[in-house]
Parts: structure tokens; C-alpha cells; sequence
């Protein structure tokens, strides 16, 4: 059907939009749309969103960049969320939200493949990228002796799989496989959902479930196994060190949860217009999923600020324009060191070297050595007990204590 009056306007079309903008735009019937009161609400839902999720996440890299403390290899994974997020704060909600204040799309075909793909791909970087922290996390528990908190390496690693493989699964609509175009009301733009093709089905079977079903099942494994091991050696750790350990824990699992609650009802959505009849879901169910999806760029900052003790000391202290507060080493991986002790024998008198070792003497252990400091100036000379001593020695071989290697392992925040 060829559309010769392309000013004739459509009851089904975005408000001040056509019928042909529309197929210009998507190459397809265009869809039920909002009320100028829905698309009003959208819009200042999205100034909201681009708003505080441009500012909250600016101040998560501020503070990285101001602090050195904050300088982890975990923590540089947060900040690589932060990252994807304020990109999508810069690049995409921005000509959502004045699409919305028109109730149209505004800048083209072109401009809709390209913000679909940007939306898409930042998207699923904060996805794959809760993952890898996850692992890593994992890892780090169950690999102490490797654990250190300046080891970058498999950090950055996983920073790169996690953008990799995100560019990776959003490319194949721009070369044929699926495509980008409208969805909702028109307003936004993503994977285009409600093609019923063979083509179609396959890449939204495949995104749904290699970039939301299996990162959900590695999330749910890595902190299910570090649950399990916190509770493992609840009674040999100490309280200081295992309250440490679940306090991150909770943090994370936190912004795990909050993601999920924000892009499950996206997938959801996206399946239902995939296998579901045509227009399904109401204007309004469609663009709710979608707010959702973006109001993540929001909730992680805040986790990060409010829940990490070490964002939340930094945080303070740039508001006061002061020093961070040291009440920690601001390390959050296990560090293990080894202490190497020597075994006495409960009678003996002599007094070994003491082996280096990086454990601080502890208050017991000084009170001790006073005492038997006291009870060697009441005791027998040293000539009286060799005197003494030397028939036995005849007699028995000189037997010397064999040092104990222990493994103490060491959890910094």
C-alpha cells in the first residue's frame, strides 16, 4: 500500500505524528498510543530518570577518580557499571524524553537503529557485569591464597568479556538478524519485539537466553556457594571479619535483587509481544517495563553511596571537603599471610628466636611473657640448673621442637 498524502494523520499514531512517519521509521502499522496526558507523565518520568541517574552516577566516578582508597579491583567493576549507566543517562534518555514531550519519534529511522542499539548494548553491559562481580567474589572466597586487593588482572579481564559480549549479542539486528525499531507507543526505541518471523524468534529466544536467564543462574550460583562458605566458617572466623564478609555480601545481592526488579518485567514484556497476539499489552503495560529498565541507572548509585562503607566514608568527606575517615584499610578482597610458630614444650625454659611473621603481638601474649620474665629472676642460677640438668642430658638425646607452618588467614575491609 503506497501512503500518497503523507499528512494524513492517524488515529493510532502518536500525537502531532503520521501515519507515514511512523512507517517511515519502523516499516510497519503503527501502534496504539498514549493519551497527551500519558506521554506528559512518561516525559517527566524520563527528566526524572536522565536527571538524577546523570548526577548520581557522575558522583560514583568522581569520587573514584578523587579517592585512592576506592582504587579496588571490585570496585572497579561498580564503576564500570556506573559507567554503562551514565552513558545511557547521556546518550539515550535524552530523545526519549523529547520524544515523549512531542509524542512522536523525532529523529528518524537512523536515529531509531542507533538508539535502540545504544540502549540495548549499555544495557546488557550493568547485566553481564553483575555477573562477572558475582564470580569474581566467588573466586576470591574460594581461592584465598590468590586473593589480593591490588590484582587487577582477572578484573579488568572481566570488564572486557562483559563489553565484548554485550557488543557481541546486540550487533546481529544491524547485520540482518532481528532488527531495531519502535516499540511502546513509539515513543523509545529497541529490539523489535512484535515481529513474528522465524528470523525474529530466534534472536529474541537467543538474547533472552544466553543475556538474562544464564547471567541470573551464574549470579544465583556464585552467591548461593558464598552464602554457603560464610556460613562454613562462621565459627572459625572472627565476628569483625565475618560481619565484613556478609555486609558486602548483602550489598551486592541488594543490587542484584533492585536490578532484577527493573529488567525482569522487560523481559517479560518483550516476550509476551514476541509469542503473544497483536497488541497484547496496552500502551501503558508496554511503556511501564521500560521505565523500569531505566530507572536502574538510578538504584545502583545509591547502593553504592549508601551501602559500601567505603564510597559512603569518601562521600562524607567530599561533602565536607575533608580527609576520609580511616576506619578501615578500605580493602575489601582477602589477603592471606602466613605465620610461622614455634612449638614449646611445656617445661622448657629456653626461649627460641621468634620467627617473622606479620601478626601483631596481642595483649595476652605480652602479659605472658612479663609473667615468665618475673618468674625467671626468682628461679635457680643458670650454673645450679646446668649442674642439674647435664645426667639427663647424658642420657637422652637433645630433641629440638620442629616449627608448625600455620596459615592465618587475614579479611581487610
Amino acid at each position: 500500500m503506497i501512503v500518497c498524502n503523507v499528512s494524513l494523520s492517524c488515529a493510532h499514531c502518536p500525537e502531532g505524528g503520521t501515519a507515514a512517519t511512523y512507517e517511515e521509521v519502523s516499516g510497519s502499522l503503527p501502534p496504539q498510543t498514549l493519551s497527551p496526558r500519558g506521554h506528559l507523565v512518561v516525559a517527566v518520568c524520563l527528566g526524572f530518570i536522565g536527571t538524577f541517574g546523570f548526577l548520581s552516577n557522575f558522583l560514583v566516578l568522581a569520587l573514584f577518580c578523587r579517592y585512592r582508597a576506592l582504587r579496588t579491583p571490585m570496585n572497579l567493576l561498580l564503576v564500570s557499571i556506573s559507567a554503562s549507566d551514565l552513558l545511557v543517562s547521556v546518550l539515550g534518555t535524552p530523545f526519549s524524553f523529547a520524544a515523549s514531550t512531542q509524542g512522536r519519534w523525532l529523529i528518524g529511522r537512523a536515529g531509531c537503529v542507533w538508539y535502540g542499539f545504544v540502549n540495548a548494548c549499555l544495557g546488557l553491559v550493568s547485566m553481564i557485569s553483575l555477573a562477572v562481580l558475582s564470580y569474581e567474589r566467588y573466586c576470591t572466597m574460594m581461592a584465598p591464597n590468590v586473593a589480593d586487593g591490588r590484582e587487577y588482572r582477572p578484573v579488568l579481564g572481566g570488564i572486557c568479556f562483559s563489553w565484548l559480549y554485550s557488543v557481541a549479542w546486540t550487533l546481529p539486528p544491524l547485520l540482518g538478524w532481528s532488527r531495531y525499531g519502535p516499540e511502546g507507543p513509539g515513543t523509545t526505541c529497541s529490539v523489535d519485539w512484535k515481529s513474528q518471523t522465524p528470523n525474529n524468534i530466534s534472536y529474541v529466544v537467543c538474547l533472552f537466553t544466553f543475556c538474562l536467564v544464564l547471567p541470573f543462574c551464574v549470579i544465583l550460583y556464585s552467591y548461593g556457594k558464598l552464602l554457603y562458605t560464610i556460613r562454613q566458617v562462621s565459627s572459625v572466623s572472627s565476628v569483625v571479619s565475618r560481619r565484613r564478609e556478609q555486609r558486602v555480601l548483602v550489598m551486592v545481592v541488594t543490587m542484584v535483587v533492585c536490578y532484577l526488579v527493573c529488567w525482569l518485567p522487560y523481559g517479560v514484556a518483550a516476550l509476551l509481544s514476541t509469542f503473544g497476539p497483536r497488541d497484547f499489552l496496552s500502551p501503558e503495560a508496554s511503556i511501564m517495563p521500560s521505565l523500569l529498565a531505566k530507572f536502574s541507572t538510578v538504584i545502583n548509585p545509591f547502593i553504592y553511596i549508601f551501602m559500601n562503607k567505603q564510597f559512603y566514608r569518601c562521600f562524607r568527606a567530599f561533602l565536607s571537603c575533608s580527609v576520609p575517615e580511616r576506619g578501615s584499610t578500605m580493602k575489601t578482597f582477602s589477603r592471606p599471610t602466613k605465620t610461622l610458630r614455634t612449638v614449646r614444650q611445656p617445661k622448657e625454659h629456653r626461649v627460641s628466636a621468634p620467627a617473622p611473621s606479620t601478626v601483631l603481638p596481642t595483649p595476652n601474649s605480652v602479659h605472658d611473657s612479663s609473667q615468665k620474665a618475673s618468674r625467671g629472676t626468682s628461679s635457680p642460677s643458670p650454673s645450679k640448673q646446668e649442674s642439674a640438668a647435664a645426667p639427663a642430658a647424658s642420657n637422652t638425646p637433645a630433641v629440638t621442637p620442629k616449627p608448625k607452618l600455620i596459615l592465618v588467614a587475614h579479611y581487610r575491609e
